[in-house]
């Protein structure tokens, strides 16, 4: 008999793993809470073991079609003049070959379109209850039905229902690490930004960068420090940013401009889920529902894709037991993510600097590498790889 899983989420974790367990023979039905799919989203850099995952479910040459290739990043002072630029070629050698600039957007719209016309989808429908039993797990969703499943993936962000119906709730794994960030796809650039580059201001304690996405595309990320995120979660962006970005200049008042009209938000704390076993039974967390590496550590993209690359791996290894494949993908997993956690709690007063001193210190391999013979350097290493 087909195994069957119900998966939670719409995101990259959610989306990759339904095509992972597909590949494997697996029936997945997907349920997600908003009405249709969104776009846009932060760039992320999507490598290591998730590049080598999205090459063995046969997903990357879709990927490296979307891939961001800035013609310089600028850094630029509050009045808009450059403090320094690093050229696209430099940043292309920087990035290394199997890498890509990619957009969180953008990696869902490639694991979408791979399975759409194979795997169930429910917009706008959630998990209310969830019960299980040696055989499996009893799913009931908020349009009234009950789902009977061989397993039930919780792949539903930092603020997982799924994890708190079945683990707890989310105070008791939450590690907030006192920033928030902000991002939505612009209809214009800003006029003090130059076409084909991403231009950041940095101040004390705040962030804004916009990124030219070629014709017609480009995005605003805001990111900043605060004592108190889940109260300014609650607050909500339209508050929010412009209180903290108002005053900033630069591309500041154009890019808060067009927020009213935005067609979606990202707009969440900085924050880490510690969670000390990601299954209980048949349910299982993967992505941001169970470890949350956070964008100071810049990998969660590629472990939600690598972590359901390798749960399915591991449930085929194992076909008769499910329990035995879990505990196996985690003691496997954990390891990585762990590593990039820490990684993302070392580096977490770089992020948005609290004083110049740590600016300097945060842009220094950046300047260094827009000098000219290192520049030139980089450029050469790469080409002798290719």
């Amino acid at each position: 008999m087909t195994k069957r899983a119900i998966i939670v989420g719409g995101g990259i974790a959610g989306l990759a793993t339904a095509l992972r367990l597909h590949q494997i023979g697996w029936q997945p039905v997907m349920v997600e809470r908003a009405p249709a799919r969104r776009s846009g989203g932060y760039a992320v850099t999507f490598s290591g073991i998730g590049y080598d995952a999205a090459e063995r479910m046969g997903v990357l040459p879709a990927l490296a079609e979307r891939h961001i290739t800035p013609d310089k990043m600028v850094y630029v002072k509050p009045g808009g003049q450059t403090r320094f630029e690093v050229p696209g070629q430099t940043v292309r050698a920087m990035l290394g070959q199997r890498a890509l600039n990619i957009l969180r957007g953008d990696i869902e719209d490639v694991l979408y379109t791979a399975i759409r016309d194979t795997v169930e989808i429910r917009f706008g429908t959630t998990v209310t209850a969830v019960a299980q039993d040696a055989d499996g797990v009893d799913v009931t969703l908020s349009d009234g039905t009950v789902e009977r499943a061989d397993l039930l993936v919780g792949a539903d962000g930092l603020h997982s229902t799924t994890r708190k119906l079945v683990f707890g709730p989310e105070e008791d794994f939450r590690l907030d690490l006192d920033h928030m960030t902000g991002v939505f796809m612009l209809d214009r650039l800003p006029s003090c930004v130059e076409e084909g580059t991403t231009s950041t201001l940095t101040d004390t304690g705040r962030t804004l960068a916009v990124i030219s996405l070629g014709p017609g595309r480009a995005a605003a990320f805001f990111g900043y420090r605060t004592p108190s995120p889940m109260t300014e979660l609650a607050e909500g962006p339209a508050t929010v940013l412009p209180r903290v970005f108002g005053d900033m200049g630069w591309a500041a008042p154009e890019v808060l401009a067009q927020l009213p009209h935005a067609e979606s938000v990202y707009f969440d704390t900085i924050s880490q889920m510690v969670v000390g076993n990601w299954s209980r039974g048949r349910v299982v967390l993967l992505g941001d529902a169970a470890w949350c590496v956070t964008l100071f550590a810049g990998f969660g993209s590629s472990l939600a894709v690598a972590g359901a690359d390798r749960l399915g791996t591991a449930l085929d290894s194992y076909p008769g037991d499910v329990l035995t494949a879990l505990r196996e993908w985690e003691a496997e997993l954990r390891p990585e993510a762990e590593k990039k956690q820490a990684l993302g709690r070392r580096v977490n007063g770089l992020y948005a600097p609290s004083d110049p001193f740590r600016l300097w210190l945060r842009d220094l391999p950046l300047r260094f590498a827009s000098f000219g013979p290192i520049s030139s350097l980089l450029q050469r290493r790469l080409q002798l790889k290719a």
